[in-house]
Formats: C-alpha cells, structure tokens, sequence
C-alpha cells in the first residue's frame, strides 16, 4: 500500500512538471517558432543608451538578449533589422480596449441598507457599527468590485488597429459609471482574456460624470457627495471588522457590503485611484478628495494639469493625446469658434513639455480617440511644441509602465521582460516613419489598417445655438462642444456668462449631459444640463442647484443651409478687368474674435494681379505673402500669433464694387469675412475671424 502511495505521488509530481510546461510549448507551437533575432537594428532600450547597430534576441516570449555584440542564436528565426528602429513596445495608459459594452441600467435612487430588529435579547453592537450608514452595493453608477478582467474580450478591429499603430499593450478600464471598477493592465494579443492579462487589479477609477435619467447624484455637487459618504462609509465598516475581529464573543458581527469591501485596499493606499479630470476645476477638486481620504490618487485626462503643478507634486498624470480638433467641415453658416475653443486647441499639444519642465511624472494614452492612427501622430506634436524626444518615448513606454506597477516586466528592452517590441523604419516620431513588425509576448502579430471611426463618433461636436428657459424668460446660449470618444469638452457663451462645462459624456443614443457655472440673477450657481442629440438639434432640461426644472433647445450651426439651388449660367464676365489698384489703400478691420471685438489694420498694395502689403491687429504685425488678384477674387496668406504659438492663415475672398467677402482658413479653425470699402479709402469690415 505504502509502495502505491509513493508510486502515485511520483506519478502526479511528474505530471504537475509536464502540465507546467503546456502553456509554453502550445504557445510556441501556435506558430511553430519560439525564438527570433532582430539584427543589424538601432535599438532604442529606454534603460540605457541607444544602441545604433545591435541584436535582440527573444526566446519564449521574454527578451533573452540586447547588444551590440549579440550574436543571433543558431534556432532563431532572423530578421534582417538594416534601417529599422526597435523600441519598447508601445503602451496606451488608459482605453477601454477590450472592454464589452455594458447593457444599459435605468437610473435607481440609493436607498440605505436596512436590518429588522432581531426578537428577543440584542447583542451588544459595536460602537463603530452603531454610527455606519452603508452604501447600497446595488446602486448603478458605484460598483468599486466590478472587475475589468471580467469582461474582456480577446481580439475585435480595434485592437487589431491598436497594435497596426504600434500599440501593445494597455489599461483596460471599466467603461461607465462613478465609482467604475478596478483595471486591468492587458497585452493586446491573446486566444483568451486570461492570455491578455499582465496585472490585474491595477486601479480604481473614479469618474466625476452625474448619472443620467434623474437619479442621485445628478449634479457635480451630488457626485462629489456621494463618493466621500461611500469612503466614509468604507471606513466605518472596515474599523468594524477590525474591532469584530479582536472580540467576537458577545458583539453582532458586522453586514458586509461588497461595494464598500472593495474599497479597504483603496483607504489602505495598497490600490491606487485613477481620477478623469480634465478642467482646472476638476482636478484641483479630485486633489481635495485625495488628500482628505490620503489616496493615492493618478489623474486622467490632465488637459488643464499643467494649470496646476504646484498641487499635482508627486500625483503623475495619465496624459491625452485625444487632442481638440475640428471634426466636421466648416459651412458658411457656421458661427466661428469661440477664441477658448481655438486656443484649447493650439495649448492641448504644450502641456506634456510643461508637465516635463515642472518635473511632473506623467504617461500618454488615446484618451478614447475615434482614430487611434493619431495617437503618435499626437505624440511627435508635443516634441513639436516643446516636449523632448526622449521624453515622449519614456511617455509611451516606461513612464507608462513605472505609474501602472508593471515596469518590472514591461516599459524598456532588458533581459528577462516580456517581449512587447514595436519596430519602425525611420524614427517613431517621424510622419514617414512605417511601423514595419509589432511583437506581444514574444509573437509577431499581423498588422492591419486602422478601424473607421466608430458610430455617432463626433455627433456633439461643434457651435449649438440654445434657448435656454430657467422659468422665467428665454436666454441666448453659444455652446461650443468637442467630442472625444464618450466624453465631451467646451465651453458656453453668453446670457449666463463664459465658462467651461464639466463631467460631459454622450452614450450611443445620443444623450447628452453636461454641468457648467451659470449667473442668474447676479448670483453664480451650477447647473446641470441633460438632453439627446437628434442630428443637427438638441433639446432636453436644464437645472439649477435648488432651482426648478427649466427647458432648452439648440440647433447646431449651419445645420439647415440652403437648398442648393439649380445650376446657373455664370454670369459674363465684365469686358474690362478689375481696375488696376482697386484693393490698394489702407483697410480699418473689425474683427469678432470669439465674444469680443477687436480692430486692426490692413495695409493692401496691387500690382497688375499680385498682391502684397501688411496685417496688424492685436497678434501682432505680420507681412502678406502669396498674394493674388484675379477675375475669380484675391487670395493671400498672413500669420497670426495665438498663445504664444505662430499660426499660418489663408485669406481668400471676391470684390464686387465696394463689397468684400471671403473665407479665413487655418490650422485651428475656419471662418467667413465680409467687408465693405469707404468712397476714398479702403475699409473692410472683417466679421467672425
């Protein structure tokens, strides 16, 4: 008996050996090699210094080798590296790639968690417990245990176009909600979900969106309370246990609330909190939040970050590269942007060069980004606006990885890390630069073109007119909105003051919802804006803090143009050309910058066709060059400086008497002109730049 003991014993430690070698040798098998060598490559290991002729070697997914004295091992398959560039595998510190839409839920208010009095004798109840108000773990919007790994699903076209842009790996994060769930750090490559994960959980993200459909909390106000009364709560109860713990004997154990379980690792700082916050506002109120409840806190998005340096110290940032830009033609109905939107978009690409200098960690990732072919392309424009290359790199790669906890197995090219490459031919940074191989653990992956946008993607954005009633009249808003993905950013104008909006986000339906300051009455209050967007118009309701419901509808501009009218013959041209130096003489400009008007000078000298002269308005003194007249209109470019950045114009337009009309276009935007030119003067009257 004892013989067939031992025999068995040998038999299942034999077995457990063989069975702890399957993953590796099927995984091998997949594609019938285990072993590659990049050779003759410029490597760049982030680690160290760049190695301009060099070998890396890999061998059963991990990097077995890097030098520039590797020699490539006698079973490697090699790939010829003459003119490529080998880096870390790219990482995109914040997306929902791989994450499953969520069904719907309808909005539920919270109720507290009730108990019936027990019959006969009560025990003895803690005192900690006595004062607890528990979170209902039931409610929509807070699930803190919700699991990232839970819903990833390997494969799908966008994240075949992630790593098609060089991306391979990311932090796949819950999709909806307040209090969302926790992450998971994931290869982009995989049979299965558990294939994909490197770390999991990596975080808890918190989201500072009110919930749709009227429940609690449906205000900024309202979020801000409901996540302090929950790590309140957290607190008590896991003071409770502790105190059950040291003496059970007598003493009501305490009601578990798996919500409020999920968060002892959060007030314990043993998980950290990932904050979307993009205003100033915003995140200097996620700072407040996290120094109360000492949490170490990540903050995502960051757009306004570089406002607030001296508060981040030690608080890296998950940076966007999500940059604002126009998404739809320009009409010429179309209202202009407001100068905050054309300066949103010249600054977005300057706050990683600025978080630099502050000496503030931060990580770069696709921040939702309808076209993930932009996420380098975005990346090489903060090098353009004065981040270093260096510095980018380390954003895609070990930044990323040091702030997630996973730079000990990912982030740089070092013997024994998992090999995720990236391979370029020419500099990754480059516009021409082609991403020519992508390994994930240690595979090569097939490359494919990037994914079309996704549905609705851009539905919000662009200038809305609104009529907003908050019961007693009709008020005129400008609301000006960018779409990234499910979040919105902008800014509105007008009867109710400027100001930025906040915790803005659209669902596939269509809905809307945003809060921003509002003056009413001489008083500033916040207001929460709810509606659905139906092609080119937006209705819904509009509350104040303690206020009553009020109503509003918009129409986006130049949503319903003209019908374009049946073709007509051109009209005959004149017998005689345009008088020769008719656009010559000064011109006094009055120009619509946003909500302001400001005036300038435009200087216009005609030779025969060809234009020249000078533009001087509030951006400075700029020469016209380019410049054309013809019998189809004028033409010529001009500069302006916006934000501390050098901007090229395009002004084109026609004459007729002393009429003038046109189009200004832009890198940062497009508009219409009209102008009108004084007997013995040139005069124009430029409206909307």
């Amino acid at each position: 008996m004892r013989n067939r003991l031992l025999l068995t014993a040998s038999a299942l430690a034999i077995f457990a050996a063989l069975v702890s070698q399957i993953g590796p040798i099927s995984r091998a098998q997949s594609s019938g090699i285990d072993t590659y060598a990049i050779t003759n490559a410029r490597i760049f290991p982030v680690s160290g210094p760049v190695i301009e002729k060099g070998t890396v070697v890999i061998r059963r997914g991990l990097i077995a080798a890097v030098g520039s004295q590797v020699v490539a091992p006698a079973d490697a398959r090699v790939i010829d590296g003459t003119g490529l560039s080998v880096y870390p595998g790219v990482i995109d510190a914040n997306t929902t790639l791989g994450i499953s839409q969520p069904p719907a839920a309808p909005a539920i208010l919270v109720t507290r968690a009730t108990t019936t009095p027990p019959v006969g004798p009560t025990p003895a109840p803690s005192p900690i417990l006595a004062s607890a108000a528990f979170y209902s773990a039931a409610h929509p919007g807070f699930q803190p245990e919700a699991l990232a790994v839970d819903s990833i699903q390997p494969g799908g076209t966008a994240i075949e176009a992630a790593r098609s842009a060089g991306i391979t790996a990311a932090l796949a994060v819950p999709r909806e909600g307040i209090l969302a769930g926790q992450s998971a750090f994931i290869n982009l490559a995989g049979e299965t979900s558990q294939q994909m994960i490197v770390r999991s959980p990596v975080a808890l993200h918190v989201g500072f969106t009110p919930l749709r459909g009227g429940g609690y909390p449906g205000s900024l106000m309202g979020v801000f309370s409901a996540l302090r009364q929950m790590l309140l709560d957290a607190g008590r109860l896991r003071e409770a246990n502790q105190i059950y713990a040291r003496s059970p004997r007598g003493s009501r154990r305490p009601e578990q609330d798996k919500s409020l379980v999920a968060l002892f690792p959060v007030l314990a700082r043993e998980l950290p909190v990932v904050m979307q916050a993009n205003s100033e506002r915003e995140i200097r109120r996620a700072l407040d939040l996290a120094e109360e409840f000492k949490l170490r806190v990540i903050i995502s998005g960051g757009a306004d970050s570089w406002k607030v340096t001296d508060r981040l110290g030690d608080v890296p940032v998950l940076l966007s590269l999500n940059f604002p830009k126009r998404t739809t033609a320009q009409m010429a109905e179309a209202d202009p942007d407001p100068l905050r939107v054309l300066r949103e978009r010249v600054e977005a690409p300057r706050t990683a060069g600025r978080l630099s200098a502050a000496r503030v960690r931060f990580a770069f990732q696709s921040g939702a980004m309808t076209n993930i072919a932009d996420y380098l392309a975005n990346a090489a424009k903060t090098i353009q606006n004065g981040l270093s290359r260096d510095e980018a790199l380390r954003a895609l790669t070990i930044n990323a990885a040091e702030i997630l906890g996973v730079s000990d197995r990912l982030g740089s090219i070092e013997v024994g890390k998992i090999a995720n490459l990236t391979v370029t031919r020419g500099d990754l940074f480059d516009r021409n630069a082609r991403i020519t191989h992508v390994f994930i653990d240690g595979e090569p992956v097939d490359l494919k073109p990037a994914a079309p946008d996704a549905p609705g993607a851009g539905r919000a954005t662009g200038t809305w007119t609104l009529n907003v009633n908050l019961g007693e009249s009709d008020q005129s808003v400008t609301l000006a909105m960018q779409q990234e993905g499910e979040t919105v950013r902008g800014s509105i104008q007008g009867a109710f003051g400027s100001a930025q909006i906040a915790n803005a986000s659209i669902n596939t339906a269509g809905e809307l919802r945003f809060t921003v300051p509002v003056t009413v009455g001489g008083q500033t209050t916040e207001a929460t804006f709810s509606g659905t967007i139906t092609g080119n118009t937006l209705r819904g309701t509009a509350q104040t803090v303690g206020g009553s419901p009020g109503t509003f509808t918009g129409t986006r501009a130049g949503a319903n143009p003209a019908a374009t009218p049946a073709a007509i013959p051109a009209a005959t041209p004149p017998a005689t050309p345009p008088m020769s130096g008719s656009l010559s003489g000064v011109w006094t400009l009055s120009l619509a910058v946003g909500a302001n008007m400001v005036s300038g000078t435009l200087t216009l000298a005609q030779q025969s066709a060809t234009l020249s002269g000078t533009l001087q308005s509030p951006f400075g003194t700029t020469e016209l060059t380019n410049g054309t007249m013809g019998a189809n209109g004028f033409s010529f470019t001009t500069s302006a400086e916006v934000s501390g950045r050098v901007v090229e114009m395009t002004i084109t337009g026609t004459v007729t008497g002393n009429q003038m009309s046109g189009t200004i276009n832009s890198e940062i935007g497009s508009t219409t002109f009209t102008g009108t030119k004084p007997q013995g003067s040139a005069r124009a009257h430029l409206s909307a730049w």
